[in-house]
């Protein structure tokens, strides 16, 4: 008999807030940008399963194929969670994202369904927005019952409440924009490039999404239960397009948030730096014309549980700093700009100092927006 597990906000430890702010701060540019691919499923769990068709089969080899094409960039390490047909308990896969320090955490699964449903949807951590959210996740997540000691292991999580999610959600929330980012980046290339059905970005407590404390993302390629969607996650083609184009979002999400310029540098090398060459008065009028008054850029550069002094001693020296709070996260932000031209050399700045994660934000008339919009918005 399956023990329901009880939620309890209080035993969220701190220590996980600080463990990914520190994690923030610790990375120097001169390490690679390391992905963890997460096959979903295996082993003893075969997933969804429709017509023979195992849904651990599928992932597994979209998963080995993503990894061969981003093996082939220097700057870049793949970590597998599994790389063949076994059983890694949804903990276990949290830890060796953390372990590896990851900047992406990206697991692959295919989606089942009672009706001839199809498309394709990649989540983020998050509260469950519709009863539709809740239950894939649920359906993911009943894979903890073929652990062993499930109880200990997920004390504090029943998957049967949505509100179960809400602590996990918070520690994770200082990643969102980022995950969000590369889920939208995921979904248009499924859509421009492959012609799939956009089921969207959505937000769901997937477990093994909670565990880990980067950006993070879980695709459900398709739905096996469809047969004309079973029949392409099966090919050769259907495979290798899912993979090619998941892992050029990869690759197009890691230069904007790391400029291939400054993508591997040693620490030597930042210390000896010059300074920028003076801007060329052709170029500063290209600047000039990149300034919208209405909308103000700036580049997180950090987030955790405790609140740091703006400070540049406490921020590598860069300077100002800016903090702003959402319920028990604090944000740290390096600079503020009209131009987008300029908020990208101070990423830049920031990238070099250590902030290898450090991301461009934007705002209009005080409200945060993303940048594709604050870009939109005439000059």
């Amino acid at each position: 008999m399956r023990t329901k597990i009880i939620f309890t906000l209080i035993a969220i430890p701190t220590s996980l807030f600080l463990l990914a702010f520190s994690h923030m701060n610790a990375v120097t540019q001169s390490d690679p940008f390391v992905i963890v691919l997460d096959a979903g499923h295996g082993g003893k769990d075969p997933g969804k399963v429709s017509n023979g068709i195992n849904e651990k089969d599928i992932a597994l080899k979209v998963v080995m194929l993503i990894g061969k094409e981003l093996e082939q960039h220097k700057d870049i390490k793949v970590v597998y969670t599994r790389k063949d047909d076994r059983f890694v308990d949804l903990y276990v896969r949290g830890r060796i994202a953390n372990k590896a320090k990851a900047d992406l955490f990206v697991s692959v699964h295919c989606n089942a369904h009672h009706t001839e449903a199809s498309g394709a949807e990649t989540y983020v951590l998050g509260l469950h927005a519709n009863k539709q959210n809740f239950e894939v996740a649920k359906a993911e997540n009943e894979v903890i019952y073929l652990e062993d000691d499930y109880e200990q292991k997920y004390a504090g999580y029943d998957i049967n409440s949505p509100e179960s999610v809400i602590g996990f959600t918070i520690m994770q929330e200082e990643y969102l924009d980022q995950s969000i980012q590369l889920a939208k980046m995921i979904q248009q290339n499924f859509t421009d490039k492959m012609k799939r059905k956009n089921r969207g970005v959505k937000q769901a407590g997937f477990i093994v999404l909670h565990q880990t404390y980067m950006p993070s993302v879980l695709i459900e390629t398709g739905f096996v239960t469809n047969r004309e969607e079973r029949l392409f996650l099966t090919s050769s083609k259907g495979q290798e397009q899912f993979a090619d184009n998941i892992a050029k979002a990869i690759l197009d999400y890691k230069k904007l948030i790391r400029p291939a310029s400054t993508a591997v540098v040693t620490s030597k090398e930042v210390v000896q730096e010059k300074k920028p060459a003076p801007v060329k008065e052709e170029e500063k009028k290209s600047v000039v014309k990149q300034i919208n008054t209405s909308v103000i850029f700036k580049v997180q550069i950090a987030a955790g549980a405790k609140k740091v002094e703006a400070l540049p001693q406490n921020f590598k020296g860069l300077k100002p700093v800016s903090i702003e709070s959402s319920g028990t996260v604090y944000r740290y932000f390096y600079g503020e700009t009209n131009s987008y031209d300029e908020v990208k050399q101070l990423q830049k700045e920031a990238v070099e100092k250590g902030y290898k994660d450090a991301f461009i934000v934007a705002y209009k008339k005080g409200s945060r927006i993303s940048v594709d919009e604050a870009l939109k918005t005439d000059r």
